[in-house]
């Protein structure tokens, strides 16, 4: 009966072990889709990112990195909480002219990160 019981605990010991090491990877994942716009008149760069969250001051977008022609574009910003459960926006003041490529990277807090990129393309009238 001892062995048993001895058995029982060691099974649910890994058990415990293994939900507590590895959670993360069961709730978190990185940003779906970020989608970006940019108007040349204003030089706003919008963008829109798909992030799943259901504890946004848990599970977040902590980091949007942008990167113009591969060079830093003084934008790096740190974030502790998403404003969405799912979608959201942030807008940046970004000097871009045609034909640069933005490149925005968004982190995860937990796990995982998702980078688009942009042709700046004159605008249509």
């Amino acid at each position: 009966m001892k062995k048993i019981f001895m058995g029982f605990v060691f099974i649910c010991s890994c058990l415990l072990s293994v939900c507590l090491l590895l959670p993360q990877h069961a709730y978190a994942d990185p940003p779906k889709d970020i989608v970006l716009n940019y108007n040349i008149k204003t030089q706003i760069l919008t963008v829109a990112i798909t992030h799943k969250s259901s504890f946004t001051g848990f599970h977040y977008v902590k980091q949007v990195e942008i990167k113009k022609s591969n060079e830093p574009a003084g934008k790096n910003d740190y974030y502790t909480s998403q404003p969405g459960k799912v979608n959201f926006v942030y807008t940046y003041n970004v000097p871009a002219a045609v034909n640069d490529i933005l490149e925005v990277t968004a982190s995860c807090n937990i796990q995982g990160k998702k980078t688009v990129t942009l042709k700046i393309e004159q605008e249509k009238d």
